[in-house]
């Protein structure tokens, strides 16, 4: 009996991205000796600074995978990969280009019109245009397939109600890919009937409602949409494919290095503070960097995968995402537990915002017990 793979093989070379790591690297410690870069947590989420994604984009560190033709440098996943990863593991402010870069580029390029691509990708290899994500919706959680938003045939395109919420930088961001039904649910088929949106989030009758955190955080939204209209040339792939589009993103979204590095900064000032003395030394901190390195292997593989368009790339990227955001959690509550009046007060800053963010890391981007449900359907299990 053949037990199949969850995860890809690693086939790249894993040294091949040292020089573009080591530039990375010289960029960020630039920054941190300016004091324009400081260790925090959930910065693909809540570390909004334009003017730190422009400078990403001067190096050429945004739109990477974006062919030349449309603006961009015509480079690989691998290599895209091996900088989100370096600007993560140093907590560096990303929020603004990170949905755009992560997985709208890669969604253009498979679904978007020759119009949408020239429209979208140059601005977002150029950190001037910035997405949010329009999938979650209330009442509907992690199950997609029961979204109520409704998208009507007008003159010249479509007309959209409904409300999507959760949507982290809609009160800045440019647009989002709004997920809508096109057709009345049939309830033997659920996924069918759905269809994407390009919507212009300063268009008329867009509402952008602010959710604030038990942090007073702002970076969640509800958006609202009475009666949007959106043209024929913003529909995006396929009138009725919308739910073979959305699970294509949804691989991008939940295999990357931000499925396991949100805490990392708090991991290496803990392991630095142990060094000096200034918390107690524990054996844990070694088995949790031994987790992160493992899923360092996984989340590179499952990025190639994704990159050669494998099919079984889907279930990879869950696999990921449940170990990795289980181990975003863990470090926080590591951390939490060595802590004490007596621990440095920048320490206990960090380690108390890891706290905060930890319930939405088996959140975002499906719960953990919808993301088990797709590994089991992947292996032939349901």
């Amino acid at each position: 009996m053949t037990i199949p793979r969850l995860v890809p093989a690693v086939t790249e070379n894993p040294h091949a991205t040292d020089g573009l790591r080591a530039e990375v690297r010289a960029f960020l410690a630039e920054h941190r000796a300016k004091g324009a870069l400081d260790a925090a947590i959930d910065t693909w989420l809540t570390g909004w600074d334009e003017d730190f994604t422009r400078a990403l984009a001067a190096r050429g560190w945004l739109g990477m995978t974006v062919p030349t033709e449309y603006g961009g440098h015509g480079r690989s996943f691998v290599e895209r990969f091996a900088v989100t990863e370096e600007l993560l593991a140093a907590g560096a402010p990303v929020a603004a280009h990170w949905t755009a870069d992560r997985q709208i580029v890669p969604s253009l390029l498979k679904y978007g019109s020759e119009i949408q691509k020239r429209k979208f990708l140059p601005a977002i290899a150029r950190g001037e245009c910035f997405f949010a994500i329009g999938m979650s919706e209330p009442d509907s959680g992690s199950d997609l397939a029961s979204v109520a938003t409704k998208a009507v045939r007008v003159e010249g395109g479509w007309s959209i109600t409904g409300a999507k919420v959760w949507t982290s930088g809609a009160h800045r961001a440019d647009a989002f890919i709004c997920l809508a039904r096109t057709a009345p649910v049939d309830p033997a088929h659920r996924h069918d009937g759905l269809s994407q949106f390009l919507v212009d989030l300063r268009a008329p009758g867009v509402d952008i409602r602010p959710i604030i955190s038990m942090s007073r955080a702002h970076h969640f939204n509800e958006v609202v949409l009475d009666e949007v209209f959106v043209a024929d040339d913003m529909v995006f792939g396929t009138i009725g494919n919308g739910w073979q589009q959305v699970t294509s993103e949804l691989g991008f979204e939940r295999s990357g290095p931000e499925r396991f590095l949100s805490t990392f900064a708090l991991l290496a000032e803990t392991a630095e503070h142990m060094g000096s003395g200034a918390v107690t030394r524990h054996t844990d901190l070694g088995r949790l960097t031994a987790r992160v390195a493992a899923l360092h292997q996984m989340s590179s593989a499952v990025a190639g995968a994704l990159e050669r368009e494998e099919p079984a790339a889907d279930t990879a990227a869950a696999v990921v995402k449940v170990l990795g955001t289980t181990t975003e959690g863990d470090i926080a509550d590591f951390a939490d537990l060595l802590t004490d009046a007596d621990s440095p007060a920048p320490y206990r800053a960090l380690t108390d915002d890891a706290v905060r963010q930890r319930p939405g890391f088996t959140l975002r981007g499906g719960t953990n017990e919808v993301l088990r449900g797709v590994i089991a359907r992947g292996l032939g299990m349901r």
